[in-house]
């Protein structure tokens, strides 16, 4: 889904380039490939990683482990996902390295409520003075510090500091700043496949030719559980991982990232170099989720060996 401003009247183009190119660094930010070079046979959730120019306004600031993206704007930035607790120093120093000023974020929003990804928001939100906005669902269990009771994981995963939730979200609703030049806006997607509350965020980033991209930060598509759940006794659950899959397959999606870099081989694509656009990416993640989620709900009904 590629836009370019150049049809645009004179005016209209030049306020655009405030959302479209990225603020200067203070020292030229890496790209991708030395991200990935950088973490090489590193995937620990607080592993230290160099942060990153990825596309336009998008910036890598998490760790090896667990994505954590910046998104900038003249009006102010938004914080997607913060890591693991431990994490949250590192997204800090992440940012300044970049240039950019933690006060001036704006926003912080999330994939989906697990330590592992949120353990971070609480001290994130305090540092910058941030607000957070979530999905209902994510909002409970951020305010709660666990997940909620209908999580298949839940006795699986750690708690975390609770977070105050600023504004609730629904499916399709965006966190916008706006301003100087073209608002920021960034979408949230119900995607609950992983969780009750993965949400899926997607936003336009433009180059410095202002050539623009969709960026979809899909959530994770993977069905781990506690021990002795199953997912062929809840059929809800069942019924919500094929709406998320769904939901993720029909993102606008010119740049695939996700919360876990693995889980879309993101540092494999960072590491090869190149364009990193491939509008089918979506479909087949949410396809590869599908065909995983499928083989254990057959093995629940004893049709393959564990």
């Amino acid at each position: 889904m590629i836009r370019s401003f150049a049809a645009l009247s004179p005016g209209l183009l030049a306020a655009s380039a405030f959302l479209s190119v990225p603020a200067a660094a203070k020292t030229p930010a890496p790209e991708p490939r030395a991200l990935a070079a950088s973490c090489a046979g590193r995937d620990g959730w607080a592993d230290p990683a160099p942060p990153a120019h990825i596309y336009g306004n998008t910036w890598y600031v998490g760790t090896c482990g667990i994505t954590v993206l910046l998104v900038t704007s003249a009006n102010g930035h938004v914080l997607v996902d913060g890591g693991p607790e431990e994490a949250a120093p590192l997204v800090l120093a992440n940012i300044r390295k970049l240039g950019f000023d933690p006060h001036d974020v704006r926003w912080i929003v999330a994939s989906h409520e697990h330590h592992d990804h949120v353990g971070a928001l609480a001290a994130l939100k305090a540092a910058t003075g941030a607000k957070v906005a979530a999905l209902g669902s994510t909002a409970a269990a951020l305010e709660a510090g666990e997940p909620t009771l209908d999580d298949p994981q839940r006795g699986l995963i750690a708690r975390a500091p609770s977070v105050a939730v600023d504004k609730v979200l629904a499916d399709g609703d965006s966190i916008t700043l706006t301003g100087t030049g073209l608002p920021l806006v960034l979408t949230a997607h119900a995607t609950p496949a992983h969780s009750p509350g993965s949400t899926s965020w997607t936003w336009q980033s433009c180059d410095a030719a202002l050539t623009c991209r969709m960026i979809a930060y899909a959530d994770s598509i993977s069905t781990p559980a506690a021990d002795g759940y199953r997912f062929s006794a809840h059929p809800d659950r069942v019924a919500r991982f094929a709406v998320g899959a769904d939901a993720i397959a029909a993102l606008p999606c010119d740049i695939l990232l996700t919360p876990h870099p693995a889980a879309s081989a993101m540092f494999d694509r960072f590491a090869a170099g190149g364009a990193l656009v491939d509008a089918a990416a979506c479909a087949r993640y949410a396809d590869a989720g599908r065909t995983r989620f499928a083989a254990r709900l057959a093995e629940e009904a004893g049709k393959t060996k564990p």
